[in-house]
């Protein structure tokens, strides 16, 4: 049995990967590791758009090859990273975010430096002439849109841009993207996000991937724990230290998404 999945607390360039990434697996299950975003839930759904299971719909036991799409953190895939350790398991990969050493390792690799794993899935498309319906086109752009920030965040390449045209010429639905892709950050908390990211830097601890960010901010910034946890889903890292400078003081904010890791103590 193929598999396709991505990460835990998937999100649109999860979804929009998974079902491109059947288009080169047809034969595949769809599957998800664990949890998904909240406006991805409610897309899903309003549009039903792909038949997507619960690993505990499957017997995993039977799985020969597995499709990671948009990461290849073992600790972000549940219950499958088993899976991926197994060596008779083969193993394809299609990913955005940069290599680090506790990565997953596939005999196939598609890692490529643009904002969102959606862009090569689209480029793919394009280059092989796949034929995709309007609704796979929106839920593509849908990937790229939240990604990049609308194609504003400073990770967007002209790749993404590009890709993105692509998508709108084959149907993609604007009025459908507006909808699920409201903007809940104001300019000052964007441009704070942007300067994080081009801050950070990543360590590896006992394979736990950590980024540490920095900004300054001339005004209070009241939710700063949104930040973190925005640029720890966007970087698809276990844990994030962000670290402001805001009227004359210092501002630390760590958070994990692995046990391993308390960051409460880190920061007594």
């Amino acid at each position: 049995m193929d598999v396709i999945t991505s990460h835990i607390n998937a999100d649109f360039d999860s979804l929009a990967s998974m079902i491109a990434a059947k288009k080169l697996y047809p034969d595949a299950e769809l599957v998800f590791p664990g949890s998904q975003e909240k406006k991805l839930r409610e897309f899903l759904e309003t549009f039903h758009p792909v038949e997507i299971k619960k690993i505990k719909d499957i017997d995993i036991s039977k799985i020969k090859r597995l499709i990671i799409v948009d990461t290849k953190s073992p600790s972000r895939i549940g219950p499958l990273a088993e899976v991926s350790n197994n060596k008779e398991i083969k193993i394809h990969i299609y990913d955005h975010h940069p290599i680090s050493d506790n990565d997953i390792r596939g005999e196939l690799e598609r890692i490529e430096n643009v904002g969102a794993t959606a862009t090569i899935f689209a480029e793919i498309i394009k280059e092989n002439r796949i034929p995709i319906t309007p609704m796979e086109a929106t839920i593509l752009t849908l990937g790229i849109y939240e990604e990049t920030g609308c194609l504003l965040f400073s990770s967007t390449t002209e790749r993404d841009l590009l890709a993105a045209a692509f998508l709108l010429k084959r149907g993609a639905n604007l009025n459908i993207v507006s909808r699920f892709l409201k903007m809940d950050l104001t300019m000052e908390e964007f441009d704070i996000l942007n300067e994080l990211l081009k801050s950070s830097k990543e360590l590896v601890i006992k394979g736990i991937r950590i980024k540490i960010a920095k900004a300054y901010c001339e005004d209070y910034l009241g939710d700063a724990a949104h930040l973190a946890h925005r640029l720890m889903d966007m970087e698809d890292i276990d844990a994030v230290i962000v670290i402001l400078g805001m009227e004359g003081k210092i501002l630390i904010v760590a958070r994990s998404r692995v046990p391993e890791l308390d960051v409460s103590r880190l920061m007594e």
